[in-house]
């Protein structure tokens, strides 16, 4: 197996994080926990989300994660790539719709 900058054993170290400073990653581990605990939306939709998210800020840690997540929480395979293209799109999306405020720039030096 070659070497990444990204390294998959990480992910379970994840918790590790509070050596360095407990008392704060108590707040953000209760925190998370509270996020994805059922309420309006379910878990299964939690996850789906949070696939679609990892895959939109690009977090290999995350798309490992909620990957397995979100088949062990029943979504197919093809719900999830259907998320992915979601995420893409809105990804595209907001990048395009920046354009305007070129197109504004743009117009106001050209004048």
């Amino acid at each position: 197996m070659s070497n990444t900058y990204y390294d998959p054993a990480d992910l379970k170290k994840f918790g590790d994080i509070a050596d360095f400073e407990p008392e704060l990653a108590k707040k953000f581990f209760d925190y998370y926990g509270d996020v994805f605990a059922e309420g309006e939306l379910t878990v299964r939709e939690k996850s789906l989300i949070a696939l679609a998210v990892s895959h939109a800020i690009q977090c290999p840690y995350c798309i490992d994660a909620y990957t397995s997540d979100a088949l062990q929480k029943g979504t197919t395979e093809k719900q999830m790539m259907e998320a992915v293209h979601v995420a893409a799109a809105i990804r595209g999306g907001a990048s395009l719709v920046h354009g305007v405020q070129m197109m504004n720039k743009a117009k106001k030096l050209s004048m």
